[in-house]
């Protein structure tokens, strides 16, 4: 099989030819054999382990998912059963019995483990040097950093040893490698895919990401690891929000915010993605990236960096003389902030997510270079934590500031050596960002891996779809009750179950046909909230329905329990004059129940 022939579109075309995923497993140990970098891998499984495994899905015949069959790669901090975890510290390896439940989903539709991938101790590092078990190299220049911290992966992916790899990214470890690499890492928004049974590092943060020759080849992946884990703390149920499919506002770096530190070459292809960006129909703007450089700076330089520590504690106690330095240092450091400081800087970031709040209401994306620079090992060596620092420049904030991203190749310096852009966009635009990094991807630099070889045919196709707005409802349109049908009968998808804040009250209104509660906001009130539910429709069913809404209902603008607002019910004040204070209640299904209303 031809380097060029490790995707997962190549795959299938061999598969539906005759070929068995005996034959597609035999090819890639294979390659593995012949690699020019061991450092590649921490725990190869036996061949013959994996070739049992591909009979027993042949002699089930071929399953629907497009993943059957399909070679992959899992970070060393991913728990893959039977194998063990080691994160890149020894001391704390431990044989698992059961897989993450990420790597579980790609199993069950018939995607084959090979081994699990080296990266940076701890998950700590964008540079891929922080391992006992060697580094991994730059597929393009064995003297250069592969990137980190899921070094592994992205070369495993790059080499063409398998079509997809699982890592983490935190703070950009799914994105750097792919840049340093030449392959795509998409980073999803954060709760959608569980990470149960991933080795924290920063648990509110922490992300895994996918690595492959495509946007649409990681977007199967992505797809099939995605899924709400109630075991996951941080797990989150969203559906799908919009970005327009052509004429979308990119926000470009102004010439001040741009730094990559003497590289004149990505400074340039930065400006030619800028360039193309315009050429594909979208319109670009300078924007504000100050706060977005500010929360980066929170990342590592201020209390918030004690999550790590919280989480690995346990982890390294008693073994501190095995750490890496650089790693060692980092969380020794985070060992000076209180838990004042802790909570100055949480305000610090919720002023700054306020503040790019405002940016994102003037564009719909941002394109950012994934990363300003690449070094050599020996830089990065004689100066860890600074050069990794300047390599988290445009990557560290994604994920405080709640957003997706993906990371796409964009073309090569005169020295040979790549370059990468990286589409951002607000939490839950997964699939319709898809779309738009696909589009770049191939305007700019339309190859994958070491060799440069031709991206699969398939395109991303998640439509971004039409507008949508999210509707509050808190009586009779609730799931199950009398009016909940005029929502689905206009397309309408429930997308969470919450409460409002705390300053609401409900009341039942008297005379009502089907019977409603009226929800009143009382600033200052200390309550519960109510429970309410959050439905989505198009912006033309939205209009549609609003026309329907009787007095003395209206739509207004409710704000909810995690301080989100939305459109939905409310009520005329004069219209609770005399009527009931079902407060007390917490919302209209437990009125209802108590009172047989």
């Amino acid at each position: 099989m031809a380097a060029g022939g490790m995707t997962i579109a190549a795959l299938a075309s061999a598969y539906a030819s005759g070929r068995t995923p005996e034959d597609v497993v035999d090819a890639v140990f294979d390659r593995i054999a012949t690699c020019p970098d061991p450092a590649v891998w921490i725990t190869l499984r036996e061949r013959a382990d994996v070739v049992r495994e591909a009979r027993a899905l042949a002699a089930d015949g071929r399953g629907r998912s497009p993943l059957w069959g399909i070679p992959f790669a899992v970070k060393d901090n991913i728990d893959c059963a039977g194998l063990p975890t080691t994160a890149g510290f020894p001391p704390a390896a431990r044989t698992p019995a059961h897989d993450a439940a990420a790597v579980a989903r790609l199993r069950a539709a018939g995607a084959l483990v090979v081994g699990k991938t080296n990266l940076d101790q701890l998950a700590t590092g964008l540079v891929g040097v922080r391992s006992p078990y060697g580094i991994p190299r730059c597929v393009f220049a064995a003297d250069h950093v592969s990137g980190g911290s899921s070094s592994g992966s992205a070369v495993a992916v790059a080499r063409g040893l398998v079509p997809f790899a699982l890592g983490t990214d935190t703070a950009g470890s799914g994105r750097v490698p792919a840049a340093f690499n030449n392959v795509v890492g998409v980073k999803p928004t954060r709760g959608l895919i569980s990470t149960s049974g991933v080795v924290p590092a920063s648990p509110s943060l922490d992300c895994v990401s996918v690595f492959a020759a495509s946007v649409a080849e990681a977007g199967l992946v992505r797809a099939q690891c995605q899924a709400y884990d109630a075991a996951d703390p941080y797990a989150r149920r969203a559906g799908s929000h919009p970005l327009p499919a052509a004429g979308a506002v990119v926000g470009i770096l102004a010439e001040d915010d741009r730094a990559f530190f003497g590289d004149t070459d990505a400074a340039e292809l930065y400006a030619r993605a800028a360039r193309l960006a315009e050429e594909n129909g979208h319109r670009t703007t300078r924007f504000d990236f100050a706060p977005f450089r500010e929360a980066a700076g929170l990342l590592y330089g201020s209390a918030l960096v004690a999550e790590r520590l919280a989480a690995l504690e346990g982890t390294i106690a008693g073994h501190h003389d095995l750490l890496d330095p650089t790693v060692s240092g980092i969380l020794e450091d985070a060992r000076r902030y209180s838990g004042a400081d802790a909570f100055r800087a949480l305000q610090v970031l919720t002023g700054l997510r306020r503040r790019a709040q405002a940016v994102w209401a003037e564009m719909d994306v941002l394109l950012l270079p994934t990363a300003p620079t690449i070094y050599t090992v020996q830089q990065i060596l004689a100066d860890p934590i600074r050069l990794n620092a300047n390599l988290g420049t445009y990557t560290n904030f994604v994920n405080l500031l709640d957003c997706c991203a993906i990371a796409v190749p964009a073309g090569f310096t005169h020295a040979g050596l790549p370059f990468g852009t990286t589409l951002v966009a607000p939490a839950f635009c997964d699939d319709a960002l898809a779309v738009l990094a696909d589009d770049l991807h191939r305007a700019l630099e339309p190859s994958f891996g070491m060799n440069r070889d031709p991206l699969p045919e398939a395109r991303a196709t998640a439509a971004p779809g039409e507008a949508t707005v999210d509707l509050v409802v808190v009586g009779a349109h609730l799931s199950g009750e009398p009016l909940n049908d005029e929502l689905l009968e206009r397309g309408a998808t429930r997308v969470a179950s919450t409460r409002t804040a705390a300053d609401y009250r409900l009341f039942a209104l008297p005379g009502t046909t089907p019977p409603k509660p009226g929800l009143v906001r009382q600033p200052g009130l200390s309550g519960a909230g109510i429970k309410v539910e959050v439905w989505r429709l198009s912006t033309n069913k939205f209009g549609d329905f609003v026309a329907g809404v009787p007095a003395p209902l209206v739509i207004g603008t409710v704000t909810l329990e995690n301080g989100a607002r939305a459109k939905g019910f409310l009520c005329e004040p004069c219209a609770i004059e005399g009527a009931e204070d079902i407060t007390a209640y917490g919302g209209w299904r437990a009125y209802r129940r108590a009172r047989r209303v």
